[in-house]
């Protein structure tokens, strides 16, 4: 698998997109007016408890109050397997009681795990982690993990001993990270030094910040991306604001200097995201149908609760019988679906409603699949058998806005529902207004305003309505078409 990554920047947006075999896999997005807030470490202040959710509201200073559920809160919390880090070996813990743990007006420091999403506020953890290149420090514990995705045994044991010599007796948690597979022990000792003083700097800001003030800051997205996404399989690192390159080959140089030479300036006339055809994704990346090479198609649904996706055959016929087209075409709906999820920064529940398959052999293969498809995800992902629905449910974990929450608003004109009411339906709901307005108030006349579309719906199919509308009110009534209105507007004046 070859890999690239494209950084996009301007004034005050920066565009990240992970090109896997010439094909756009992830776009992350930051823009200068909105930056995220996960990783951000804050010195907060409990302004609300509520015993029945078991959480508590916070004030870290940010548009909504943050969220802080008893779970999340050091003293209550059980090691466990966490993100698919092994930490096994800690004894469990119960819950007390929110109101055991906090109380009104009470300071704290806290961590922002998840942005603010819709109306919701930022979700946080006394929990404190502190990512570098390749570890993670984890101040409050005494934990030793290891990424889980290093699966050699001898790598793992390895790894757990080389931290336990660099560590000693220091009460400081740590887990290591998947890109550390294999390196010697001075490049880990560089990073638990770097951590110590990262450390030390926030200790210090908890003392003297006041309560709202960010007390650490995690890195911008173009580092963090290089931080978190530059590994062995990754080719090149193309960078179209020279500013950035500086930047980044500053941060290269001091961290991974032996991949310096991948760190590219990109100078060329084109922009670098049309060049390898990342606009047009992005583009698509908004649509509620996706196309599959075989005929079939996706149609992917989001909403507040979950995400839907509905795989059909289309014009699929296939060359043996139904149940081989069925199966080939869920085959490729599988790999699909696990990266429109990626694409699209699709999170939470998640519903897959593949074309029904008899054959138990067929299911388990499009299950496995799909696993296999999502194992290149960055994002943790849960996915379960098949249901007596024959729906697939999966979990994915996400911590920002999906791609299209975060380019687009509602429509103005259905208000989010995606659909307008017809022409014919406000035809008659403008007649009902019109007895409504001369049942309330004196008019001589009426003048309704409309959309084009309307007017010329009741000029040439309501005439007759609007006839015996005008017998009955006793009263003349004109229409007129008006450019500016949506199809849904209207407006009805007493003349």
């Amino acid at each position: 698998m070859s890999e690239e990554i494209l950084i996009n920047v301007t004034p005050r947006e920066t565009r990240v997109a992970v090109v896997e075999n010439g094909m756009l896999q992830e776009v992350l997005i930051e823009r200068a007016s909105r930056r995220g807030y996960v990783g951000n470490i804050y010195k907060g202040k409990v302004v609300r408890v509520m015993p029945g959710m078991q959480a508590a509201f916070v004030d870290v200073g940010l548009e909504r109050a943050a969220f802080l559920h008893a779970s999340d809160i050091l003293h209550a919390v059980m090691p466990e397997v966490r993100d698919g880090v092994d930490v096994a070996g800690e004894a469990e813990i119960a819950t007390p009681a929110i109101t055991e743990l906090l109380r009104e007006g009470q300071e704290l420091v806290v961590q922002v795990v998840k942005d603010p999403i819709g109306s919701k506020g930022a979700r946080l953890t006394t929990q404190l982690s502190i990512p570098s290149r390749y570890l993670v420090l984890l101040p409050y514990s005494r934990v030793m993990g290891v990424s889980a995705r290093i699966e050699d045994e001898t790598e793992r044991a390895r790894l757990k001993s080389v931290m336990g010599e660099l560590v000693g007796e220091a009460a400081l948690g740590y887990i290591v990270r998947t890109n550390a597979e294999g390196l010697e022990r001075e490049v880990l000792a560089k990073d638990v030094a770097y951590l110590a003083k990262v450390w030390n700097a926030i200790r210090n800001g908890m003392i003297e910040a006041a309560v709202g003030t960010c007390v650490y800051e995690d890195l911008s997205l173009s580092l963090r991306c290089v931080r978190d996404y530059l590994r062995e399989h990754v080719e090149k690192v193309r960078v179209d604001s020279r500013e950035t390159f500086e930047r980044i080959l500053r941060f290269v140089s001091r961290f991974i200097p032996e991949w310096v030479e991948r760190v590219e300036h990109y100078s060329g006339e084109r922009p670098i995201f049309d060049l390898y055809g990342v606009e047009d994704e992005i583009l698509r990346a908004m649509q509620k149908e996706v196309p599959l090479k075989s005929g079939g198609y996706l149609v992917i649904d989001q909403t507040e609760a979950m995400t839907t996706v509905d795989v059909n055959t289309g014009a699929f016929l296939g060359h043996r019988n139904l149940e081989d087209t069925v199966f080939r075409t869920n085959l490729e709906a599988a790999q699909a679906v696990a990266r429109q999820l990626r694409l699209r920064n699709l999170g939470g529940i998640i519903i897959i409603d593949f074309i029904d398959m008899q054959d138990l052999e067929h299911r388990r293969q499009v299950l496995r699949q799909l696993e296999k498809s999502m194992a290149s995800d960055h994002a943790k992902s849960t996915v379960y058998e098949f249901s007596p629905l024959s729906l697939v449910e999966m979990t994915r974990k996400r911590t920002t806005e999906s791609l299209e929450r975060q380019l687009c608003e509602p429509c103005p004109t259905c208000a989010g529902r995606g659909t307008i009411k017809t022409a014919e339906t406000m035809c008659y709901e403008i007649f009902r207004e019109i007895t409504r307005a001369v049942r309330q108030f004196e008019a001589e006349k009426l003048l309704v305003l409309a959309s084009t579309s309307v007017v010329a719906r009741i000029m040439e199919d309501e005439s007759a309505a609007v006839a015996e509308l005008e017998a009955f009110i006793g009263k003349t009534i004109r229409f007129q078409a008006d450019e500016q209105y949506a199809q849904e507007l209207y407006d009805v004046v007493l003349l």
